[in-house]
């Protein structure tokens, strides 16, 4: 349960991971505070079964990330908004350009974009606008 998950994640000092935590199961993955391996979690609705698929966003584990991208319909890539960290997974080399570009690869046609961190932006409307128009354009390009 997410009260098991909050005070395990709290007594490491990690109070913030408690929902990363319903997924990331491996001592290493909450150790580190990043997911390593995939992990499934099923689910049914009135009219769809559904798989979500955690896949690792670390580049050290990017072959993890393509078995678990390779099997999905949809995917959410998910932005980190932090100035320095948006500029960095946005950039030539950035992890943000390679996970869509695998993605749109491995045929992946449906892609939910969401940002993360915004608070440590106070929520800046400017930031987010600046976000979606960098994104917008680049997934575009690919074919998202």
């Amino acid at each position: 349960t997410i009260e098991k998950f909050e005070k395990e994640a709290a007594e490491l000092g990690k109070g913030s991971f408690k929902y990363a935590w319903v997924l990331d199961k491996l001592k290493a993955e909450r150790e580190r505070g990043i997911t390593i391996d995939i992990a499934l979690w099923k689910f049914e609705t009135p009219k769809y079964n559904v798989t979500v698929i955690d896949a690792p966003g670390h580049r050290d584990f990017i072959k993890n990330m393509i078995t678990g991208t390779s099997q999905a319909d949809c995917a959410i890539l998910i932005i980190a908004g932090g100035t320095g960290e948006f500029e960095a997974g946005i950039s030539k080399d950035g992890q943000t350009r390679e996970h869509a570009l695998l993605a749109f690869t491995l045929g992946v046609r449906q892609l939910i974009v969401a940002i993360n961190k915004m608070d440590t932006t106070k929520w800046s409307q400017d930031r987010y606008n600046e976000i979606v128009k960098e994104v917008s354009g680049f997934i575009k390009k690919i074919g998202f």
